[in-house]
């Protein structure tokens, strides 16, 4: 398969349903959309669910925060240099919240979400780039990502303001490449960075934010650049290059670079994230992340204990299977949800013995769990 052009890798979605989210239980929520997904909520997932929210709630700091370890990836380990108030973590945890249906202010998590935002908006410093005790780009774009679906929400002109501040700092800092990195302005590249911005600039367009178009075609062309065709495998299999490699995506753009589940997951997603959702590659990358499942669960899920790299594999994944929405989305689920529920702790809270902490782990948990309910604009086809 030859590398898609820019042209088809251009073409953004920029027409989403509205979504009008309620405070109603969540059981309510679960049986009325379940009925329309292939995927039934079970009674399991929906207490799982609740008890993870409930987590989250409990677990909440004064000033809004959720508190996690500031780190950065080593290899399969996470380094970090101080726990504190974690801006990227608050954010997804809010997202939680919202993903299962409560909005500031409003229904039973409504003050926790409200706080969450305080915190977030709190974070966001002059030229718009959202930062507390050194997080990074991740954290900035997931942060970005939570006040683009709370300004969808509740179009408060404080959180466009802000959302519209961190939109351009995304943008004015993506590299030659077409990508991001760690930090700022960074020259290089890599997947796991750049798909986190192309879903914050997805959410923020989607609700009327100004994003260039000319930033989503070279992102576009960052995300295609970085598959791993079939014809790039039968040029390189003398040089070690496995045959089931087809279909996964490199760390960075280049053929040197590495590749992995997670960053397969993250490939599929960014380019639906574009607005690419019919292609070879991604029905090679889904054919990848069928084939890995089971081994990925049992290593990084069960062995490790939920691995950073479980949490964001799965996060991407079973955004990248929902959306092709094929008869693999429900095996997919099926199979991960089964797991999760194995892994969630009496507490409520999921483990995290790698990464940033068990408010990372169970905001991830409950956010994966919670796809099926479609409440949120990222979660729906």
């Amino acid at each position: 398969m030859s590398k898609m052009n820019l042209s088809r890798a251009a073409r953004i979605a920029v027409a989403m349903l509205c979504l009008c989210v309620s405070s109603r239980p969540l059981t309510a929520q679960a049986d009325r959309l379940s009925s329309q997904s292939s995927v039934v909520v079970t009674p399991e997932q929906d207490a799982a669910v609740k008890a993870g929210l409930q987590w989250l709630a409990d677990h909440q700091n004064a000033d809004g925060s959720w508190t996690a370890s500031v780190g950065y990836k080593l290899n399969t380990d996470y380094e970090y240099t101080k726990t504190t108030g974690h801006v990227g973590v608050t954010s997804l945890a809010c997202i939680a919240f919202l993903a299962g249906g409560y909005l500031p202010g409003r229904g039973t998590y409504g003050r926790a979400v409200e706080r969450g935002l305080n915190f977030v908006l709190s974070c966001t410093k002059e030229d718009g780039y959202i930062t507390w005790s050194d997080t990074r780009m991740y954290s900035h774009a997931f942060a970005t990502l939570f006040l683009a679906e709370i300004y969808g929400m509740t179009h408060r002109e404080d959180v466009r303001q802000k959302l519209q501040k961190a939109v351009d700092i995304i943008v004015s800092c993506q590299n030659a490449e077409g990508g991001w990195r760690y930090e700022p302005f960074a020259p290089e590249s890599d997947m796991s960075i750049v798909v986190c911005q192309v879903l914050a600039l997805r959410a923020a367009r989607n609700i009327g934010i100004r994003v260039p178009k000319s930033t989503v075609d070279r992102a576009a062309q960052y995300v295609v650049d970085s598959a791993i065709t079939r014809d790039e495998i039968s040029m390189r299999f003398r040089r070690n290059m496995f045959s089931d490699d087809a279909g996964a995506f490199h760390y960075q753009k280049g053929s040197s670079s590495r590749s992995s589940f997670p960053l397969t997951a993250a490939g599929v997603t960014a380019l639906h994230g574009v607005g690419i959702y019919s292609d070879e590659a991604i029905q090679d990358g889904l054919r990848y992340l069928m084939r890995n499942l089971d081994a990925f669960n049992e290593f990084y899920g069960k062995r490790e204990r939920g691995h950073y790299f479980f949490w964001y594999g799965h996060y991407y994944g079973v955004q990248a299977m929902y959306t092709a929405g094929s008869a693999q989305w429900e095996t997919y689920f099926e199979k991960v949800r089964e797991l999760l529920l194995d892994l969630q702790e009496p507490s409520g809270a999921f483990p995290n013995r790698t990464g940033p902490g068990e408010a990372f782990s169970t905001a991830m948990g409950v956010l994966i769990l919670e796809i099926p309910y479609r409440f949120l604009p990222i979660f729906q086809r």
